[in-house]
């Protein structure tokens, strides 16, 4: 299978190698990073999130890339897609994902990651609906689903204490909508 790359104009999405993982959780198993995302991962945690995004991208030909800063090949995080896997949420549902480190937050980042996978959503991997998850309080989050063109889907949230006591809200946008957008 051939390598995958993504480039945008101030990132690259690509495939995990060995040694980007400590770089990864040096930057982002961080308390202001892992808030929302059920604590500082232990090493049992951490081994089980590297395993799963391997299983994503071998069982599905996507999964949550790195994100590497094209101007100095600094690891950022991650972003990409995935199948949801959340017990109680809208399983085997094409989701777009992502989690940055602190320093490269409110620069744009992330929306030019998340709009590079929701477009290989759509025109690569064929999705007609992408959805995203979150809890209420990451505003954060939800406000950068909202700027992506995404819409509140009440009817799918749901419980799961994997990511603390707060209900997982569901925003989504259909491949119709990401296609007729400006820009």
């Amino acid at each position: 299978m051939a390598e995958f790359r993504c480039e945008t104009e101030r990132l690259i999405l690509r495939d995990w190698r060995e040694d980007d993982w400590e770089p990864f959780w040096q930057a982002t198993n961080t308390p202001a990073v892992m808030e929302w995302l059920g604590g500082i991962c232990d090493d049992a945690k951490r081994q089980a999130v590297q395993e799963r995004i391997a299983s994503y991208q071998r069982d599905y030909g996507h999964t949550f890339w790195v994100v590497e800063r094209k101007e100095d090949g600094v690891i950022l995080g991650f972003c990409g897609l995935k199948r949801c896997n959340q017990q109680g949420g809208p399983l085997g549902e094409m989701e777009v994902g992502w989690r940055l480190r602190e320093d490269a937050w409110g620069q744009g980042y992330a929306k030019e990651a998340a709009a590079a996978s929701l477009e290989l959503a759509f025109e690569r991997f064929g999705a007609e609906r992408v959805i995203a998850l979150t809890v209420q309080p990451n505003m954060g989050s939800w406000g950068l689903m909202k700027r992506l063109g995404m819409e509140r889907r009440e009817d799918l949230d749901f419980a799961n204490s994997e990511f603390g006591d707060d209900t997982i809200i569901v925003y989504a946008i259909e491949r119709a909508k990401w296609l007729a957008r400006d820009g």
